[in-house]
């Protein structure tokens, strides 16, 4: 009988192929291991993004997508694409996780605050979804709303915040509900890699009442940072105007979709027995609203419940007796478990986990080996 060896699935994050040579880096790169693989083992080429992996036309794939659909085998309709088509069909402005907890505040004459990445990138959050929670806020008549807006810049072009800050603008001169209240670099307010350090600054901001903006708007504070050549994915947590901070009985949506750069600051204000740093400030909020479900360890109140994924890989594998080892470094270890996994928690039987820390460095241009 045959000797069994592993077989390893080998996922190159970001790789791609293209027949363009010019500004190819993959094609301008050596690679004789790739290039050896390429002329000698069977290949095949895959969309990565569009309808393909269930993302509206035009919208580029992204690492939660891509290991999704390697550990799903077929097409998975993703978050981006079903929330859109709620908005689309009126479904969204009927939601009653929205109707029930914008009427709530109402009712006891409290704030809401709304956290997330105001951006077009499609790939954490979209911007139009922020803008169709501000008009169902102003078709219900509730104007105590809060902006805590991060900036992207990775995702999108590194001073892109100011177009998607002006698109926003124009939707509060129509809806005149809400209020710009500071403005956070997504370096900060986003990271995953348990970097609590840069977590906490956002927190301290958003929960502490005394302090008051440098800024009277978000477009001025933006541009002064741009002067001293820091732009939008590391503008620092900053307040704008008098200090509009979340307080207890407050409400909160976070409305990015995408879970693995969310659950950290969430993870502040919903856990109670919480060590990443010293809260100061450890608040009782009325509720805490997601976009969709963070982490089976995070109740949060979700908008846009997930349909469990079966059949995925490592379910197959684990049902046919088969031993997985899932390897993997901090920034993409969600990847290879999580998403791999069909946006589940549950490990399966026979199925290993191994986390190898990232480096310690602030970006990672600065050791890009792994």
């Amino acid at each position: 009988m045959p000797q069994k060896t592993p077989l390893v699935l080998m996922i190159l994050d970001g790789w791609g192929f293209s027949e363009k040579k010019e500004h190819n880096a993959i094609f301008s790169a050596h690679t004789p291991q790739w290039d050896a693989w390429w002329k000698t083992c069977p290949h095949v080429l895959l969309e990565a993004s569009g309808p393909s992996v269930g993302l509206p036309d035009g919208q580029m794939g992204n690492s939660e997508v891509g290991h999704m659909h390697i550990g799903a085998g077929r097409m998975v309709p993703q978050d981006l694409t079903r929330i859109n088509l709620a908005i689309s069909n009126g479904e969204y402005a009927k939601n009653p996780v929205f109707l029930d907890a914008i009427e709530d505040v109402k009712r006891r004459g409290k704030a809401l605050h709304i956290l997330g990445l105001l951006s077009p990138g499609g790939v954490h959050s979209h911007e139009d979804h922020l803008f169709a929670f501000l008009a169902l806020c102003a078709q219900l008549n509730f104007s105590n709303v809060y902006l805590h807006l991060f900036l992207d810049g990775r995702d999108t072009s590194p001073q892109s915040a100011l177009t998607s800050l002006a698109k926003l603008q124009e939707q509060l001169i129509q809806h005149p509900i809400a209020t710009i209240a500071s403005v956070t670099g997504r370096y900060y307010a986003m990271d995953r890699d348990t970097r609590w350090q840069r977590i906490e600054p956002v927190y301290q901001m958003l929960t502490n009442p005394s302090k008051t903006g440098l800024f009277t708007t978000a477009q001025d504070a933006i541009l002064s940072f741009y002067q001293q050549g820091i732009f939008d994915e590391f503008i620092p947590p900053t307040l704008i105007g008098v200090s509009c901070a979340i307080q207890d009985d407050d409400t909160v949506l976070f409305f990015n979709f995408r879970a693995d750069r969310a659950r950290q600051l969430t993870q502040a204000f919903i856990v109670r027995d919480f060590h990443g740093f010293n809260r100061q400030r450890t608040l009782t909020l009325n509720r805490f609203i997601s976009m969709t479900p963070y982490s089976d360890d995070l109740p949060t109140c979700s908008a846009f419940p997930t349909a469990p994924l079966h059949n995925t890989l490592g379910e197959v594998l684990s049902n046919h007796g088969l031993r997985q080892l899932r390897v993997a470094e901090t920034e993409k270890y969600a990847h290879v478990t999580f998403f791999l996994n069909g946006g589940s928690e549950h490990i399966f039987p026979n199925e290993t986990r191994r986390l190898i820390n990232s480096p310690n460095v602030a970006t990672y241009d600065l050791q890009p080996e792994m």
